[in-house]
């Protein structure tokens, strides 16, 4: 007897359909599994025997083949548990085949017969709903996440006996927990605010620019100046979850099974900070069947790397182009999977190994040699596509204890031992909700002026001198400062765009002179080393 149940298999982002068939044949009572499957989907042998038997079912004791097609298609993880059982209740009489047609399902069954949450539920709903499926059957835990595609029937299963009544005619399909229109609003209680900031008015400026125009920020100061603190409060400054896009990282998140209990759409923007002892298939993704990595579970949000300097330098530079295109592309032998990583990377460093480099109070212990060595980690081609490097300084004693506003004290530390002090700026004072504010016009006038309404950071060169409107004054200074500064192509274009959104939290149409001035204060690493 031969019956078949359709699943899907994950494929990075997506979700191949996937064909288990499952036939009885005399022999010896025993159960082979072919057609790719991995280990964990080798033991769904034991899981589904037990399974069956605990829920009152009888085990066919014939031989059983079950195969899962395309044959050449690697699949792995155990949600392949239910629909085999189905199939093999099916095949053995005990579940009508009729009601198995146009049944879509996954899930993980316990040996008790509950059916467990599997990853990438989102992903295998779209696959469904786009090859017709009439219904999709998944673990109780994963049907709000399911839902969440629309226009396609979500049964959620709790044990395996449930769904075998339910297809045998005794009980009505089980809904989705829940369903309904998505609330987008985040739930800002507990998120850090800007006003916990003290001092430190150009960190919180540069924070400002990176949240409007999507740019890369680098903090570079001594221990305990502020970077982390900075760093953290970034994701509150970025502009709300549209549905479309927070769909896509929900979808991320599903298929690297890190979505919180209730299984619904995410909506805070993700905030990811990996340790510098991460490898380079945890950061940018990786394994037999690839799974995003850190840079990718950031996408929409941040990416954190603290101890910037710290991290393999090898490591380091294959940020490169993924930083560049939002975008990165890991291939196999027989595959190519590409996952979206577009977005804010904060990275923060101290200026030299002992950490206290240019500081006013504590001496720095080490030599010329260390501290290049030390900046030598990070290479000038990662460096270049960092869009703002801003230099903070430790806040005096008394400044920590004091509600009123101080004065800024960063200043650009360079690798080959110089000092520049920035003038004084004093901080506004602002919250999170007051600077979120400003993002958000500034962000609003990109989306009408920009093509495909996205950030300035993302502006394609051939748009660029077009959209940046510079005034004949900031013309002659970005000329002059790209030459004295011997800028390469991207760097020159970084400052133009860096300007732009300095201009659109100015509420300004063109570009003018000091917007340009501005900029080049966030890229004091541009400067000549022997300058």
């Amino acid at each position: 007897m031969l019956a078949r149940c359709r699943s899907a298999s994950l494929l990075g982002l997506e979700a191949a359909p996937v064909l288990v068939e499952v036939d009885l044949a005399p022999g010896l009572p025993g159960l082979q599994l072919v057609g790719l499957p991995d280990a964990a989907v080798q033991e769904a042998r034991e899981r589904v025997r037990a399974a069956l038997r605990n829920s009152g079912f009888s085990p066919p004791l014939v031989r059983v083949v079950v195969n899962l097609a395309p044959a050449d298609l690697r699949k792995e993880g155990p949600s392949f548990d239910l629909p085999i059982a189905l199939a093999l209740l099916a095949a053995s009489g005990q579940v009508p085949m009729e009601a198995l047609q146009g049944l879509w399902c996954v899930g993980e069954l316990g040996l008790d017969g509950s059916v467990r949450a599997v990853r990438g539920a989102l992903a295998v709903a779209i696959a469904a709903r786009e090859h017709g499926a009439d219904r999709l059957l998944v673990p109780e835990a994963n049907a709000a996440e399911a839902a969440l595609v629309g226009d396609l029937p979500i049964a959620g299963a709790l044990s395996l006996r449930q769904v075998v009544e339910v297809l045998t005619g005794l009980k009505c399909w089980p809904s989705p927990g829940r369903t309904g229109s998505v609330d987008l609003r985040a739930d800002e209680e507990g998120a850090p605010d800007l006003a916990d900031v003290n001092g430190q008015a150009m960190g919180r400026r540069a924070l400002e620019v990176a949240a409007a125009g999507g740019h890369h920020m680098l903090l570079v100061g001594p221990p305990g100046c502020g970077k982390t603190m900075l760093a953290r409060r970034l994701a509150g400054l970025l502009p709300p979850l549209g549905r479309e896009e927070a769909l896509e990282i929900t979808r991320i998140h599903s298929v690297a099974g890190l979505l919180s209990g209730d299984g619904g759409l995410m909506r805070r923007r993700p905030f990811r900070a990996p340790h510098h002892s991460a490898t380079a298939r945890s950061l940018l993704g990786g394994g037999a069947v690839p799974r995003p990595g850190e840079i990718s579970l950031a996408h929409g949000g941040v990416l954190f790397l603290d101890e910037l300097a710290e991290f393999p330098r090898s490591v380091l530079d294959q940020l490169r182009q993924p930083l560049e295109d939002g975008r990165i592309a890991i291939c196999r032998a027989r595959h190519r999977f590409s996952f979206p990583c577009r977005m804010a990377l904060i990275a923060a460093t101290n200026p030299c190994p002992c950490g206290w480099y240019g500081d006013g109070q504590r001496p720095c212990r080490c030599g010329q040699a260390q501290r290049e060595r030390y900046w030598s980690r990070l290479s000038g081609p990662l460096l270049d596509r960092i869009d703002l490097q801003v230099v903070l300084r430790r806040l005096p004693a008394e400044a920590l204890t004091l509600a009123a506003p101080h004065p800024d004290l960063s200043g650009d530390i360079r690798p080959n031992g110089t000092t520049v002090r920035n003038g004084p700026v004093v901080c506004d004072g602002h919250d999170t909700a007051t600077a979120a504010d400003r993002v958000s016009r500034a962000r609003a006038r990109m989306v009408a002026r920009n093509p495909g309404g996205v950030a300035n950071a993302q502006i394609e060169d051939r748009h660029l001198q077009g959209l940046a409107g510079l005034s004949s004054e900031a013309g002659r200074l970005w000329s002059l400062s790209v030459q004295r500064r011997a800028m390469s192509a991207r760097s020159a274009t970084r400052l133009l765009r860096v300007a732009r959104t300095l201009a659109d939290l100015d509420d300004a149409s063109t570009v003018e002179g000091h917007h340009i001035a501005e900029a080049l204060s966030f890229r004091s690493f541009d400067l000549p080393m022997d300058g």
